[in-house]
């Protein structure tokens, strides 16, 4: 593992897999793999979960951690090849980049999409860059298009909690208040498309069809409740239109999540990766009740990171 940027980079899954729920067991069991490392942290845009988790993942490792708000603690950086610097911006990503890279053994990088510019938005122009400028591996925090630590959380949590070899997974849109990125629907799709031991379903409305290149070898359907039928795990989700880029085509209440949609599913655990909207998204029966894994999936955001960590420092 050079970089770690979609499932792609994960390699062999089934060997990431097992290492994860080995370092899950003994979280403190290979801090030699860190000691004198040190992980680099860049956000910019807010976050919770992956600025903590990333932290923990160090720590557990045996490694330091720093963190840095692109443009709240550091000079605004200008992004465009090229620029006439004489406006709002101070120092251009290239310099900033290669500068960070002296400071870590692994740089985290967390951006995100602007929801105006698909073309831009898809070809991970300002991740890219990074990529490029970078002297030290890079881990995706989440970008325009993907969130793999994620859905590297989410397998995990699956694969502990799953009471028998082949399971039915189910990735449901979900209503919202604002037009959000595909970025976790995709990673989400990109990860359990892959697993042989998973029988994966995608049902959203229709226009909210996710660019094809991540749903491959998934099935999609368009009836909430048929889709539901005999699920072992349930992960709701809102995404804005693809096709029709950053809009929102519908917002359809009865999409929300309630015990009603889960009584057809196989007792299914319900996912979520939050933070969640509660009673537009999903109901509180369903977050309050104890087939809720959120929170435990949240824990594994650790654990995913810790084990890409594990990989990267240990080469």
């Amino acid at each position: 593992m050079k970089n770690f940027t979609s499932f792609a980079d994960a390699g062999d899954y089934k060997a990431l897999l097992r290492q994860a729920l080995e370092i899950k067991a003994n979280p403190f069991g290979y801090q030699h793999i860190g000691r004198n490392k040190t992980v680099g942290l860049i956000f910019f845009n807010p976050s919770l979960r992956t600025r903590l988790s990333s932290v923990k993942a160090a720590y557990n490792l045996g490694a330091q951690a720093w963190v840095l708000n692109a443009g709240a603690d550091s000079w605004t950086l200008e992004m465009a090849d090229g620029a006439v610097m004489n406006g709002g911006t101070q120092e251009h990503i290239k310099e900033a980049i290669a500068v960070m890279s002296q400071y870590c053994d692994v740089l985290g990088v967390r951006t995100f999409p602007t929801l105006k510019d698909r073309e831009a938005d898809y070809s991970e122009e300002v991740f890219n860059k990074i990529l490029k400028y970078a002297t030290v591996p890079v881990i995706s925090l989440e970008s325009a298009t993907l969130h793999p630590l994620q859905s590297f959380a989410d397998l995990i949590t699956v694969a502990e909690t799953k009471q028998k070899e082949r399971v039915k997974v189910v990735l449901t849109w979900a209503p919202h208040v604002r037009a959000l990125p595909q970025c976790v629907p995709n990673s989400f799709c990109d990860w359990f498309s892959e697993v042989d031991w998973v029988d994966f379903v995608i049902t959203h409305p229709e226009g909210y069809e996710l660019d094809p290149k991540f749903t491959k070898g998934a099935r999609i359907e368009y009836d909430q409740q048929k889709a539901l039928e005999g699920a072992d795990f349930v992960q709701a989700k809102n995404w804005s239109s693809y096709q029709h880029y950053g809009q929102v085509l519908s917002n359809d209440p009865s999409w929300m999540l309630t015990p009603e949609h889960m009584a057809g599913t196989h007792g299914a655990k319900f996912l979520h990766c939050l933070p969640v909207r509660r009673n537009v998204e999903v109901s509180d029966a369903i977050l309050d009740s104890p087939n809720s894994l959120v929170i435990q999936e949240a824990g594994n955001r650790v654990f995913s990171m810790q084990t890409v960590l594990h990989e990267l420092l240990k080469s």
